[in-house]
């Protein structure tokens, strides 16, 4: 935002699709504009402000879907991609976020609309709500990412005396952006309206989901920072202490029982008859939807659309021939506990020999209902149309199996000793290294639109990209619960988020572990983007990608432990038998498998906790301290 001249684009119309937004961004001005003009219409100031939220910072999501794949949730079925699972250690300069241009036109923003006398008092109070909450949730993305940056809250413009010195501030401390971010929470939810249907704009809703959020890694950065004592430095910049942990749990906790209590949000429920369909829906379905309190909307024939559909849909009912690039991993999948509460390996042998499965789905029977709502599984469905997984044929040769497979999609062979012309693989793969093939033997689910067209590229999808909702709030109030000593407390707000899914016994308050909180984010809120930030937070992510080779035994083993090795990604592949004659023709088997492009075991150092920051901005700024263990 200039200081003179404002270009107000037609790219920012439907940036929110909401029904009761159904009016933000429908004008197209194409005109250049002074500021005075835009400081007298409603309207104007709401295009800026579009822009602005459309500048929005996420680290994973919907548009990006490589992200994804850079640690244990997922493998990148794109041969372009393979790097991903080929590099042992991490950037330091991965993650990096210092956008002081954007804070600029926020403060901008911010300054030009408090003086915007000719605004009505109503709105202009909003949008200044809504530009304080998009700052607040710029800083909170840079102190998660760099620990303390400079805190500007002015425009600064710089004289041209020769002399820029002035305009050179120091980092604050970690805990100081932390503490801006929960005040400015504070004090913007009365400004914000508290509509639980505006869910593409800030509202007091997502203002509290953010204030638990960012509390809650404040304390938990207190509380484990301790045990990496090399990643702090002396003047606070990285590292909080650990007094500070209990006060930072004690707002977490505070900020989501008010949006709890306030009884606006409730968990998804529109499709009870199947629990996997309904978890599933409650990320496509934007009609009523009561779980999601702020998302990034897209509007189908608007210019502003999503490909995540088109990126993953199954190959077999591809409506373009493309898909299945985001292939949940084993190690993900098997974290889905059994109905009865408890952790277990899927059944693959007994003994020396295969269980045998009636149909491919039977492995995945009993299990917590967001496993199928997360991942399409081998002999699940989408759109109506079953998925082709299974890896090949076993067929019995001399006292043995031997394996028949393909290198394309569905292909045709004949079994030794048997029928020809047959299919050998599925249309689906498993292929190792076939590019769009579930080469994990998963294809991921949550976000996909089961709307016909949502797979071809002149239409995609306007699916949503959920930044806060609800089922957060409930773990991030458990959370802090326990870390308060209060297990009670956290356990019925856990076994709310269980019961939707299916796992009706209740988890009692000495069933409320550590493990059991992180196991509970992993499998609720998997490809939301929270699993580097959870793993740094908690100072897990150096134990749990420690650049050590991991055995198919052990991908297996110490399920819900929090600090399980998952430096490589495993799949789970299924195979048809053919054996005449025996019980098992026709059944199911399955085996744990590694990619052969998996050829490096992920390692993030000590280095990894806080991205670097680039040296032209410590070169031009001698205030600036660098980032420790780089």
């Amino acid at each position: 935002m200039r200081k003179y001249l404002l270009i107000i684009s037609a790219a920012l119309v439907f940036v929110f699709g909401c029904k009761k937004d159904a009016d933000f961004l429908q004008t197209d001005p194409s005109n250049i504009l002074t500021d005075e003009a835009v400081w007298k219409s409603e309207s104007l100031v709401l295009s800026v402000l579009a822009d602005l939220y459309n500048r929005y910072v996420d680290q994973q999501t919907i548009t990006n879907w490589p992200e994804y794949t850079n640690f244990d949730e997922a493998f990148p079925s794109q041969a372009s991609e393979y790097w991903r699972v080929q590099q042992i250690d991490y950037p330091y300069d991965w993650w990096r976020l210092w956008d002081y241009g954007q804070i600029r036109d926020l403060n901008l923003f911010i300054q030009k609309c408090s003086a915007a006398t000719a605004l009505s008092e109503e709105a202009r109070t909003r949008f200044l709500g809504e530009a304080r909450f998009l700052r607040a949730a710029l800083y909170f993305e840079e102190v998660k990412r760099m620990g303390g940056v400079p805190l500007i809250t002015e425009p600064m413009t710089y004289n041209f005396s020769g002399d820029p010195t002035y305009l050179q501030h120091a980092r604050a401390k970690e805990s100081e952006v932390y503490d801006f971010v929960i005040a400015e929470m504070d004090t913007i939810k009365t400004m914000l309206p508290d509509d639980p249907a505006t869910q593409s704009r800030a509202t007091k809703g997502v203002a509290l989901a953010m204030q638990a959020r960012a509390a809650l890694y404040a304390g938990s950065i207190a509380k484990y920072g301790v045990s990496t004592p090399s990643v702090f430095t002396a003047g606070g910049e990285v590292g909080i202490p650990a007094d500070k942990a209990e006060g930072y749990y004690t707002k977490a906790l505070a900020a989501a029982q008010e949006l709890i209590n306030g009884g606006k949000y409730s968990l998804y429920q529109k499709k009870t008859e199947d629990l996997q369909d309904n978890f599933a829906a409650a990320f496509y379905d934007k009609a009523n939807n009561p779980e999601v309190i702020f998302a990034q909307d897209f509007k189908l024939k608007s210019g502003k659309v999503q490909g995540w559909t088109i990126t993953n849909q199954p190959w077999s009912s591809a409506e373009e021939q493309q898909g299945g690039r985001v292939n949940p991993s084993l190690n993900l999948a098997e974290q889905f506990e059994k109905l009865d509460n408890t952790y277990a390996p899927f059944a693959t042998n007994a003994g020396s020999d295969y269980i045998y499965y009636d149909n491919p789905g039977d492995i995945f029977a009993g299990r917590d209902a967001r496993l199928g709502g997360t991942i399409m599984l081998p002999g699940s469905k989408f759109k109506g149309k079953a998925l082709d997984i299974w890896a090949g044929i076993m067929y019995w040769n001399n006292g043995a199996y031997s394996i028949i497979s393909g290198d394309t999609y569905g292909e045709i062979g004949n079994i030794p000793g048997g029928p020809t012309g047959v299919q050998v693989v599925g249309m689906d793969g498993p292929i190792d290294g076939k590019e769009y093939s579930a080469q994990t033997g998963f294809l991921v689910r949550k976000f996909m639109d089961p709307t016909v067209g949502s797979g071809q590229l002149g239409t995609q999808s306007e699916v949503w990209w959920v930044r806060y909702r609800y089922a957060e709030v409930l773990l991030n109030a458990a959370e802090a619960a326990f870390e308060l000593n209060q297990p009670a407390v956290a356990a019925g707000y856990m076994n709310t988020v269980r019961a939707r899914a299916g796992l009706t016994i209740p988890l009692a308050a000495t069933d409320i572990t550590f493990d059991r909180i992180v196991h509970e984010r992993k499998v609720e809120l998997a490809f939301e983007g929270h699993e580097l930030f959870d793993n740094k937070r908690w100072r897990l992510a150096h134990k749990v990608w420690n650049g050590e080779s991991l055995s198919a035994a052990e991908v297996i083993s110490n399920i819900g432990k929090a600090d399980k090795v998952n430096t490589q990604i495993y799949g789970l592949w299924p195979y048809k038998i053919y054996n005449p004659g025996s019980a098992n023709n026709g059944k199911y088997v399955y085996k744990v498998v590694k990619s052969a492009n998996v050829t490096a075991a992920h390692r993030f150092n000590l280095g990894n906790y806080y991205s670097s920051i680039s040296a032209d901005i410590l070169s031009n700024n001698p205030k600036l301290v660098k980032n420790p263990n780089q």
